[in-house]
Protein backbone atom coordinates (compact mmCIF):
# COMPACT_ATOMS: atom_id res chain seq x y z
CA UNK A 1 0.00 0.00 0.00
CA UNK A 2 1.46 3.53 -1.03
CA UNK A 3 0.67 6.79 0.78
CA UNK A 4 2.18 9.76 -0.15
CA UNK A 5 5.23 7.90 -2.64
CA UNK A 6 6.29 6.16 0.25
CA UNK A 7 5.12 2.31 1.50
CA UNK A 8 3.65 1.39 4.55
CA UNK A 9 5.06 -1.12 7.00
CA UNK A 10 3.34 -4.15 6.95
CA UNK A 11 1.92 -4.88 10.18
CA UNK A 12 0.99 -0.93 10.16
CA UNK A 13 -0.99 -1.73 7.34
CA UNK A 14 -2.87 -5.07 8.78
CA UNK A 15 -3.72 -2.85 11.81
CA UNK A 16 -5.18 -0.27 9.45
CA UNK A 17 -7.18 -2.31 7.08
CA UNK A 18 -8.37 -4.72 10.20
CA UNK A 19 -8.94 -1.91 12.30
CA UNK A 20 -12.96 -1.23 12.09
CA UNK A 21 -13.73 -4.91 11.49
CA UNK A 22 -12.05 -6.20 14.35
CA UNK A 23 -13.88 -3.17 16.44
CA UNK A 24 -17.04 -4.30 15.36
CA UNK A 25 -16.49 -8.39 15.63
CA UNK A 26 -15.15 -7.54 19.12
CA UNK A 27 -15.83 -4.19 20.62
CA UNK A 28 -14.50 -5.49 24.34
CA UNK A 29 -10.94 -6.85 22.60
CA UNK A 30 -7.67 -5.86 23.81
CA UNK A 31 -6.27 -3.62 20.94
CA UNK A 32 -2.52 -2.14 20.85
CA UNK A 33 -2.27 1.07 19.06
CA UNK A 34 -0.07 4.52 19.01
CA UNK A 35 -1.95 7.86 19.36
CA UNK A 36 -3.52 9.25 16.01
CA UNK A 37 -1.31 12.06 17.04
CA UNK A 38 1.84 10.26 16.78
CA UNK A 39 3.14 10.64 13.18
CA UNK A 40 2.59 7.74 11.03
CA UNK A 41 5.84 5.78 10.26
CA UNK A 42 5.47 6.36 6.58
CA UNK A 43 6.16 9.94 7.15
CA UNK A 44 9.39 9.83 8.67
CA UNK A 45 12.07 11.67 7.33
CA UNK A 46 14.86 10.10 5.95
CA UNK A 47 16.79 12.09 8.74
CA UNK A 48 15.56 10.01 11.71
CA UNK A 49 17.07 6.38 10.20
CA UNK A 50 20.59 8.11 10.67
CA UNK A 51 20.75 8.45 14.37
CA UNK A 52 20.23 4.65 14.72
CA UNK A 53 23.36 3.45 12.37
CA UNK A 54 25.65 6.22 13.74
CA UNK A 55 24.68 5.28 18.11
CA UNK A 56 25.14 1.52 16.78
CA UNK A 57 28.48 2.41 15.45
CA UNK A 58 29.45 5.19 18.59
CA UNK A 59 29.35 2.09 20.29
CA UNK A 60 31.32 -0.26 18.60
CA UNK A 61 34.01 2.12 18.38
CA UNK A 62 34.08 2.09 21.68
CA UNK A 63 34.04 -1.61 22.05
CA UNK A 64 37.37 -1.70 19.43
CA UNK A 65 39.51 1.06 20.88
CA UNK A 66 38.82 -1.32 23.86
CA UNK A 67 40.78 -4.38 21.91
CA UNK A 68 42.95 -1.91 20.54
CA UNK A 69 44.27 -0.83 24.05
CA UNK A 70 44.45 -4.53 25.23
CA UNK A 71 46.12 -5.89 21.86
CA UNK A 72 49.01 -3.07 22.06
CA UNK A 73 49.13 -4.28 25.85
CA UNK A 74 49.56 -8.19 24.56
CA UNK A 75 52.14 -7.33 21.78
CA UNK A 76 54.26 -4.95 24.47
CA UNK A 77 54.07 -7.44 27.15
CA UNK A 78 54.76 -10.15 24.73
CA UNK A 79 57.92 -8.78 22.72
CA UNK A 80 59.40 -7.88 26.15
CA UNK A 81 59.01 -11.32 27.43
CA UNK A 82 60.64 -12.66 24.18
CA UNK A 83 63.34 -9.70 23.83
CA UNK A 84 64.54 -10.95 27.71
CA UNK A 85 64.99 -14.80 26.83
CA UNK A 86 65.50 -13.75 23.09
CA UNK A 87 68.95 -15.29 23.79
CA UNK A 88 67.16 -18.84 24.69
CA UNK A 89 65.46 -18.83 21.45
CA UNK A 90 67.25 -20.34 18.64
CA UNK A 91 66.84 -19.92 15.16
CA UNK A 92 68.06 -17.31 12.30
CA UNK A 93 67.89 -13.82 14.13
CA UNK A 94 67.88 -10.27 12.73
CA UNK A 95 67.03 -7.72 15.39
CA UNK A 96 65.99 -8.24 18.62
CA UNK A 97 62.78 -6.37 19.00
CA UNK A 98 61.54 -7.54 15.75
CA UNK A 99 62.21 -10.74 16.06
CA UNK A 100 60.68 -10.89 19.77
CA UNK A 101 57.49 -8.81 18.28
CA UNK A 102 57.94 -11.62 15.69
CA UNK A 103 57.73 -14.56 17.63
CA UNK A 104 54.74 -12.88 19.42
CA UNK A 105 52.17 -12.77 16.36
CA UNK A 106 52.88 -16.15 15.73
CA UNK A 107 52.53 -17.46 18.71
CA UNK A 108 49.18 -15.76 19.31
CA UNK A 109 48.01 -16.65 15.72
CA UNK A 110 48.97 -20.21 16.69
CA UNK A 111 51.27 -20.14 12.64
CA UNK A 112 54.38 -21.13 14.20
CA UNK A 113 56.91 -21.31 11.28
CA UNK A 114 59.69 -23.01 13.78
CA UNK A 115 62.17 -20.32 12.31
CA UNK A 116 62.40 -19.09 15.94
CA UNK A 117 62.18 -21.94 18.47
CA UNK A 118 61.90 -21.49 22.11
CA UNK A 119 64.70 -23.14 23.88
CA UNK A 120 65.04 -23.03 27.66
CA UNK A 121 62.36 -23.48 30.28
CA UNK A 122 61.73 -19.18 30.48
CA UNK A 123 61.24 -18.78 26.98
CA UNK A 124 58.89 -21.80 26.71
CA UNK A 125 57.00 -20.84 29.84
CA UNK A 126 56.18 -17.46 28.31
CA UNK A 127 55.58 -19.24 25.21
CA UNK A 128 53.07 -21.29 26.63
CA UNK A 129 51.24 -18.09 28.96
CA UNK A 130 51.42 -15.92 25.35
CA UNK A 131 49.64 -18.66 23.19
CA UNK A 132 46.80 -19.01 25.96
CA UNK A 133 46.57 -15.17 25.79
CA UNK A 134 46.68 -14.66 22.16
CA UNK A 135 44.11 -17.65 21.24
CA UNK A 136 41.49 -15.31 23.68
CA UNK A 137 42.90 -12.25 21.97
CA UNK A 138 42.20 -13.63 18.83
CA UNK A 139 38.50 -14.99 19.91
CA UNK A 140 37.96 -11.03 20.40
CA UNK A 141 39.22 -9.46 17.51
CA UNK A 142 36.76 -12.35 15.71
CA UNK A 143 33.76 -11.02 17.56
CA UNK A 144 34.61 -7.35 16.53
CA UNK A 145 36.20 -7.03 13.38
CA UNK A 146 33.55 -7.94 11.42
CA UNK A 147 30.84 -6.44 12.67
CA UNK A 148 32.86 -3.30 12.56
CA UNK A 149 33.40 -3.70 8.87
CA UNK A 150 29.86 -4.58 8.29
CA UNK A 151 28.55 -1.10 10.30
CA UNK A 152 31.18 1.06 8.43
CA UNK A 153 29.37 -0.23 5.10
CA UNK A 154 25.86 0.33 7.08
CA UNK A 155 26.88 4.07 7.33
CA UNK A 156 28.31 4.82 3.81
CA UNK A 157 25.06 2.81 2.68
CA UNK A 158 22.29 5.30 4.85
CA UNK A 159 24.17 8.46 3.85
CA UNK A 160 24.04 7.35 -0.15
CA UNK A 161 20.50 6.74 -0.04
CA UNK A 162 20.11 9.57 2.24
CA UNK A 163 20.68 12.16 -0.61
CA UNK A 164 18.57 10.42 -3.07
CA UNK A 165 14.64 12.09 -2.23
CA UNK A 166 12.72 8.86 -3.73
CA UNK A 167 14.01 6.43 -1.75
CA UNK A 168 11.88 6.43 1.57
CA UNK A 169 13.02 5.58 5.00
CA UNK A 170 11.96 1.86 4.78
CA UNK A 171 13.48 1.29 1.52
CA UNK A 172 16.78 2.13 3.75
CA UNK A 173 15.73 -0.01 5.95
CA UNK A 174 15.73 -2.71 4.03
CA UNK A 175 19.19 -1.84 2.35
CA UNK A 176 20.82 -1.99 5.80
CA UNK A 177 19.46 -5.21 6.39
CA UNK A 178 21.09 -6.73 3.56
CA UNK A 179 24.32 -5.32 4.25
CA UNK A 180 23.80 -7.15 8.04
CA UNK A 181 23.14 -10.52 6.15
CA UNK A 182 25.55 -13.19 6.83
CA UNK A 183 26.26 -13.55 2.67
CA UNK A 184 26.84 -9.91 2.65
CA UNK A 185 29.97 -10.69 5.45
CA UNK A 186 31.21 -13.67 3.65
CA UNK A 187 31.05 -11.77 0.33
CA UNK A 188 33.21 -8.88 2.19
CA UNK A 189 36.22 -11.07 3.69
CA UNK A 190 36.57 -12.82 0.97
CA UNK A 191 37.18 -10.11 -1.22
CA UNK A 192 39.92 -8.42 1.73
CA UNK A 193 41.36 -12.18 2.09
CA UNK A 194 41.84 -12.28 -1.42
CA UNK A 195 43.65 -8.50 -1.48
CA UNK A 196 45.95 -10.01 1.55
CA UNK A 197 46.94 -13.09 -0.14
CA UNK A 198 47.85 -10.72 -3.18
CA UNK A 199 49.92 -8.65 -1.05
CA UNK A 200 51.78 -10.78 0.53
CA UNK A 201 52.19 -12.73 -2.63
CA UNK A 202 53.52 -9.50 -3.87
CA UNK A 203 56.52 -9.06 -0.71
CA UNK A 204 57.57 -12.81 -0.65
CA UNK A 205 57.99 -12.49 -4.17
CA UNK A 206 59.91 -9.16 -4.37
CA UNK A 207 61.57 -8.86 -1.47
CA UNK A 208 61.90 -12.62 -0.03
CA UNK A 209 63.05 -13.52 -3.75
CA UNK A 210 60.91 -16.88 -3.27
CA UNK A 211 59.77 -18.86 -7.14
CA UNK A 212 55.73 -18.87 -7.39
CA UNK A 213 55.77 -21.74 -5.81
CA UNK A 214 57.13 -21.12 -2.70
CA UNK A 215 55.06 -17.39 -2.36
CA UNK A 216 51.95 -19.11 -2.82
CA UNK A 217 53.09 -22.19 -0.34
CA UNK A 218 54.08 -19.65 2.07
CA UNK A 219 50.86 -17.89 2.22
CA UNK A 220 48.65 -20.57 2.12
CA UNK A 221 50.62 -22.26 5.13
CA UNK A 222 50.38 -19.26 6.64
CA UNK A 223 46.93 -17.79 6.74
CA UNK A 224 45.53 -21.26 7.28
CA UNK A 225 48.21 -21.26 10.53
CA UNK A 226 49.83 -24.48 9.38
CA UNK A 227 53.15 -22.86 9.21
CA UNK A 228 55.72 -25.89 8.29
CA UNK A 229 58.51 -23.65 8.93
CA UNK A 230 60.59 -24.51 6.02
CA UNK A 231 59.41 -21.29 4.40
CA UNK A 232 59.07 -18.21 6.05
CA UNK A 233 60.26 -14.51 6.41
CA UNK A 234 64.01 -14.26 6.95
CA UNK A 235 64.62 -10.35 6.65
CA UNK A 236 63.97 -7.92 9.05
CA UNK A 237 61.94 -6.14 7.06
CA UNK A 238 60.17 -8.95 6.22
CA UNK A 239 59.19 -10.29 9.45
CA UNK A 240 58.36 -6.34 10.07
CA UNK A 241 55.58 -7.11 7.67
CA UNK A 242 54.87 -10.24 8.94
CA UNK A 243 53.64 -9.10 11.92
CA UNK A 244 50.59 -7.05 10.48
CA UNK A 245 50.45 -9.15 7.55
CA UNK A 246 49.80 -12.65 9.61
CA UNK A 247 47.64 -11.03 12.12
CA UNK A 248 45.08 -9.27 9.61
CA UNK A 249 45.11 -12.41 7.40
CA UNK A 250 44.79 -15.50 9.74
CA UNK A 251 42.03 -13.41 11.75
CA UNK A 252 39.98 -12.96 8.22
CA UNK A 253 40.07 -16.66 7.10
CA UNK A 254 38.96 -17.60 11.06
CA UNK A 255 36.36 -15.06 10.34
CA UNK A 256 35.43 -16.60 7.35
CA UNK A 257 35.12 -19.74 8.57
CA UNK A 258 32.44 -18.47 11.04
CA UNK A 259 30.59 -16.85 8.54
CA UNK A 260 30.12 -19.87 6.44
CA UNK A 261 29.16 -21.70 9.72
CA UNK A 262 26.63 -19.46 10.71
CA UNK A 263 25.31 -19.56 7.09
CA UNK A 264 24.60 -23.17 7.54
CA UNK A 265 22.34 -21.92 10.27
CA UNK A 266 20.34 -19.61 9.30
CA UNK A 267 19.94 -21.88 6.25
CA UNK A 268 18.03 -24.41 8.81
CA UNK A 269 16.45 -21.40 10.54
CA UNK A 270 14.91 -20.26 6.77
CA UNK A 271 13.88 -23.80 6.25
CA UNK A 272 12.01 -23.74 9.65
CA UNK A 273 10.01 -20.47 8.79
CA UNK A 274 9.24 -21.56 5.27
CA UNK A 275 7.48 -24.87 6.92
CA UNK A 276 6.20 -22.60 9.72
CA UNK A 277 4.72 -20.18 7.47
CA UNK A 278 3.26 -23.36 5.35
CA UNK A 279 2.11 -25.14 7.85
CA UNK A 280 -2.04 -25.22 7.85
CA UNK A 281 -3.47 -24.01 11.40
CA UNK A 282 -5.96 -26.61 13.25
CA UNK A 283 -8.57 -25.63 15.89
CA UNK A 284 -5.45 -26.70 18.99
CA UNK A 285 -3.34 -23.75 17.03
CA UNK A 286 -6.23 -21.25 17.01
CA UNK A 287 -6.40 -21.97 20.70
CA UNK A 288 -2.61 -21.34 21.52
CA UNK A 289 -2.77 -18.28 19.55
CA UNK A 290 -5.62 -17.00 21.18
CA UNK A 291 -3.60 -14.94 24.05
CA UNK A 292 -6.11 -13.18 25.41
CA UNK A 293 -8.88 -16.06 25.33
CA UNK A 294 -11.56 -13.83 23.17
CA UNK A 295 -12.36 -16.59 20.77
CA UNK A 296 -10.84 -14.62 17.88
CA UNK A 297 -7.22 -14.56 16.93
CA UNK A 298 -5.97 -10.39 16.01
CA UNK A 299 -3.30 -9.70 13.69
CA UNK A 300 -0.59 -9.18 16.23
CA UNK A 301 -1.67 -12.79 17.81
CA UNK A 302 -1.12 -14.43 14.61
CA UNK A 303 2.19 -12.69 14.18
CA UNK A 304 3.33 -13.23 17.39
CA UNK A 305 2.09 -16.76 17.65
CA UNK A 306 4.05 -17.44 14.24
CA UNK A 307 7.18 -16.00 15.82
CA UNK A 308 7.05 -18.40 18.71
CA UNK A 309 6.63 -20.95 16.03
CA UNK A 310 9.70 -19.85 14.33
CA UNK A 311 11.69 -19.72 17.26
CA UNK A 312 12.29 -16.11 16.99
CA UNK A 313 10.61 -15.16 20.25
CA UNK A 314 9.68 -17.19 23.22
CA UNK A 315 7.35 -16.56 26.12
CA UNK A 316 10.06 -15.26 28.14
CA UNK A 317 10.86 -12.12 25.53
CA UNK A 318 6.93 -11.64 25.37
CA UNK A 319 6.28 -11.00 29.35
CA UNK A 320 8.69 -8.91 29.65
CA UNK A 321 7.63 -6.60 26.40
CA UNK A 322 3.85 -6.91 28.17
CA UNK A 323 5.50 -5.95 31.53
CA UNK A 324 7.09 -2.70 29.33
CA UNK A 325 4.11 -2.33 27.85
CA UNK A 326 1.93 -2.29 31.31
CA UNK A 327 4.42 0.11 32.55
CA UNK A 328 3.89 2.90 29.84
CA UNK A 329 0.22 2.27 30.40
CA UNK A 330 -0.66 4.76 32.99
CA UNK A 331 -4.01 4.90 32.27
CA UNK A 332 -4.42 1.40 32.55
CA UNK A 333 -6.37 2.08 29.21
CA UNK A 334 -4.28 -1.16 27.19
CA UNK A 335 -3.37 1.41 24.66
CA UNK A 336 -0.35 3.70 24.33
CA UNK A 337 -0.46 7.53 23.45
CA UNK A 338 1.83 10.65 23.52
CA UNK A 339 0.37 11.57 27.27
CA UNK A 340 1.46 8.15 28.49
CA UNK A 341 5.36 8.53 27.13
CA UNK A 342 5.64 11.78 28.59
CA UNK A 343 4.21 10.65 32.01
CA UNK A 344 6.88 8.12 32.11
CA UNK A 345 9.78 10.63 30.90
CA UNK A 346 8.91 12.80 33.98
CA UNK A 347 9.09 10.44 36.55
Amino acid sequence: MAYDGAKQPLVSGLLDQTHQTNQKKAPNRKRYRCSESVPQANKVPHELALPRSKSISGKLHISLKKIAIMLAIYLTVGTICFFLVRHQIKGKKTNGIIDSLYLCIKTMTTVGYGDLIPDSVPSKMVACALAFSGMAMVGLILSKAGDYLVEKQERLLVKALSMCQKVGPIETLKEIEKTKSVGYKCVIVVIIISVLMFVGMIFLAIFEELDHIDVLYCVCGTITTLGYGDVSFTSAFGRFFAVFWILSSSTCLSHLFLYIAQYKIESKQRSLVKWVLTWRMANVDLETADVDGDGLVSDAEFIIHKLKEMGRISQEDISLAMEEFENLDGDQSRTLSVSDIKACSTI
